[in-house]
């Protein structure tokens, strides 16, 4: 397991580089985040483990919105899951939190040695950077995707939406999100609402920090759910 390291400035304020790809620090990220500082009211989400033997993926690029990620993974390891950070390359991947860098967390799994198959559920946090990285990257893209022709249960908040775009997913759904991309998820055809979190057979998405409770508690039900007929690509 590898600590979780506090965030570094980067020079001229430019996003990290990345480290070369290394099996070397690929290890249990999210584990070494959530288990240290999951607190009570994290825990009450699920006192039954009713993730138990499930394993959600959580897909990040530089400048994921650190709580979008903290305190979903959190619920997660509260309800029993096994969580697995991916992103595109490297050992590590950096947050942003409110006006500046933060944690560093360490990369499980490189989003070219992944398969859908091999999860029950997916996660994507916001943050401004971080979807706009990761809808330029085909294997996300076709990671995502995959989920939806599966029918497993995807949980997407804040700006994490516009990977749903990219994906093609949202097609007569109803979902939430960050307001500014609003009129990006209706020119996809979705039915955009403006509530704290919105449930579509699998589907949960929320707005903003302000609605992590919310979000948490669907996405915890969801995943547990497992595979939903009305979930579609």
């Amino acid at each position: 397991m590898y600590p979780i390291s506090p965030g570094r400035e980067p020079v001229g304020g430019a996003a990290p580089n990345r480290k070369a790809p290394s099996e070397q620090g690929l290890g249990d990220s999210a584990a070494a985040l959530a288990r240290p500082v999951m607190r009570g009211e994290d825990m009450k989400i699920d006192r039954e483990h009713i993730l138990n033997g499930r394993t959600i993926a959580v897909v990040v690029a530089d400048g994921f919105e650190q709580s979008e990620f903290e305190k979903p993974v959190q619920a997660l390891y509260a309800a029993g899951a096994d969580v697995k950070v991916i992103s595109l390359g490297g050992t590590e991947v950096k947050a942003w939190n409110h006006d500046n860098w933060g944690l560093v967390v360490p990369v499980d799994r490189r989003i070219e040695d992944v398969r859908s198959a091999d999860y029950d559920g997916l996660l994507l946090p916001g943050g401004v950077m971080n979807p706009d990285t990761l809808r330029m990257n085909d294997d996300v893209v076709d990671f995502v995707r995959e989920f939806f022709d599966e029918g497993k249960p995807v949980a997407a908040i804040c700006h994490g939406p516009q990977l749903l775009i990219e994906a093609d997913v949202v097609a007569d759904r109803q979902l939430t999100s960050y307001p500014s991309i609003r009129t990006d998820l209706e020119n996809a055809g979705a039915r955009w609402l403006d509530e704290e979190v919105v449930v579509d057979n699998g589907l949960v998405t929320s707005r903003s920090p302000a609605d992590l409770p919310a979000f948490c508690k669907k996405m915890v039900e969801e995943f547990a759910e497992g595979v939903h007929a009305g979930q579609h690509a």
